[in-house]
């Protein structure tokens, strides 16, 4: 079957696809010139409503960007029931300049960065979602009974999923390696392998989402990233591995030891020293911070290690001339782009500034006596929009956007049940 239409989109700073969809006569057309849409589209809440007094609404007369392709598209999407394709999007002011509020921007602004200094970052992202019946109240497909933390048989009772998944992943360019089933009823995890190039990692774990999200529901089932679904299991993480190259190549972080270069610690100090300031990044809404408490496999404590996964920032075991880091913090509901951009920028602080971390923990990072990240939503957003660190990473006008978009969603998520609040991110993150 031929069809009629494809898709055009970007995403927004909570992750979420905003676009137009058009007959396809004019796909070449937008291949070649993009399309033009609100730039304030990129600056929605979660339910996809303007932002109150935002200036990218009613001051700016909403105001039209330059909304063009990525080097990516267009992709297929597999989980509708026409061969409908994706060309997807990045925002731009009128004068061809990047727009602030788009967070694919914001990740690239930072790519730059490193790259005026010789380097260019590998990333790496395991993706943890759970699969969820939402036909009454929210509950984890049991594809197994009880635990099943890397249980093949609760792969196997979902192999049409799964098997449809790989089959897809390849189609849309992701590298997915291996899938394991976590601790968590209906919690599965899939890695995905690395690139050296930033803006595709970061596009693979949004694509990956998305994919996940769709595919389930023609499956029968729901698809969530949201950190802390079920208040029994640990919830769900993105974990970054990332490594810096030089011009020729090399891994900067490794030197053949066991505890890598000088530079792998001063990008473990500048993770640590941002690591309070950026929690908001790491964990954006309400739900988020159900999951960062002590002993749920998600670091609260502001500290590093040798593979040790009590900690916010770890450096795995294994050939040294892998040695990465792996920031352990954000969850699965964050946008990509943002947290990318966010661990990259941290690791530049420390290198431009040569700073020196504390000594790796050891044992149970859960009950040492560490800073702690930031435990209430409304804090976060505080400090990330007042932070001198957040600053030197994310441009003004996005810190801005994105304060604002998170306040807006604190005074409506308080007026919703518990469960209403989780039916607002089943879909979304």
């Amino acid at each position: 079957m031929m069809a009629r239409t494809f898709q055009c989109g970007a995403a927004d700073l909570n992750g979420q696809l905003r676009g137009k969809r058009l007959p396809v006569e004019m796909a070449s057309k937008v291949e070649k010139n993009g399309i033009r849409f609100p730039l304030s589209v990129f600056n929605l809440d979660i339910w996809g409503e303007d932002i109150d007094d935002s200036p990218l609404v009613f001051e700016s007369g909403d105001a039209d960007g330059k909304i063009l392709p990525t080097e990516r598209g267009p992709l297929p999407l597999p989980w509708l029931s026409e061969p409908t394709k994706l060309i997807p999007l990045w925002g731009f002011n009128e004068d061809g300049s990047p727009f602030a509020g788009c967070p694919r921007q914001a990740l690239k602004s930072v790519v730059d960065r490193l790259a005026s200094h010789g380097f260019t970052p590998v990333a790496a992202n395991e993706m943890e979602f759970y699969l969820t019946d939402d036909s009454g109240p929210l509950k984890p497909i049991a594809s197994e009974p009880g635990g099943q933390i890397m249980s093949l048989r609760a792969l196997d009772r979902l192999d049409p999923f799964f098997a449809e998944l790989y089959e897809s992943c390849a189609a849309l360019g992701i590298a997915a390696e291996a899938t394991t089933s976590e601790s968590g009823t209906g919690q599965f995890e899939v890695t995905i392998q690395h690139s050296a190039d930033a803006l595709k990692a970061a596009d693979d774990a949004w694509f990956f989402k998305l994919l996940v999200q769709g595919l389930a529901r023609k499956h029968g089932m729901a698809g969530t990233f949201m950190a802390k679904p079920f208040a029994e299991d640990a919830g769900n993480g993105m974990h970054s591995h990332v490594s810096l190259l030089d011009a020729k190549g090399s891994n900067v972080f490794a030197d053949g030891s066991a505890t890598g270069t000088v530079l792998l610690e001063n990008a473990v100090a500048g993770c640590l020293t941002a690591l309070q300031d950026l929690t908001l990044i790491f964990a954006p809404h309400a739900n988020s911070y159900a999951r960062m408490v002590p002993g749920a496999h998600a670091p609260t404590g502001i500290c590093w290690g040798h593979d040790n996964r009590t900690v916010a920032v770890r450096i795995p075991g294994g050939d040294p001339a892998a040695k990465r880091v792996e920031h352990r913090l954000a969850g699965g509901d964050v946008n990509p782009y943002l947290s990318l951009a966010a661990i990259l920028g941290s690791m530049l602080i420390g290198i431009e500034e040569s700073l020196t971390p504390p000594a790796p923990v050891s044992g149970n990072a859960y009950y040492q006596d560490l800073d702690q990240v930031h435990e209430d939503w409304g804090k976060a957003i505080d400090v990330f929009e007042q932070s001198g660190t957040v600053a030197k990473i994310f441009d003004p006008k996005l810190i801005s956007y994105f304060s604002a978009t998170k306040r807006q969603e604190v005074r409506r998520m308080t007026s919703l049940s518990d469960q209403d609040q989780l039916r607002s991110y089943l879909d979304r993150v």
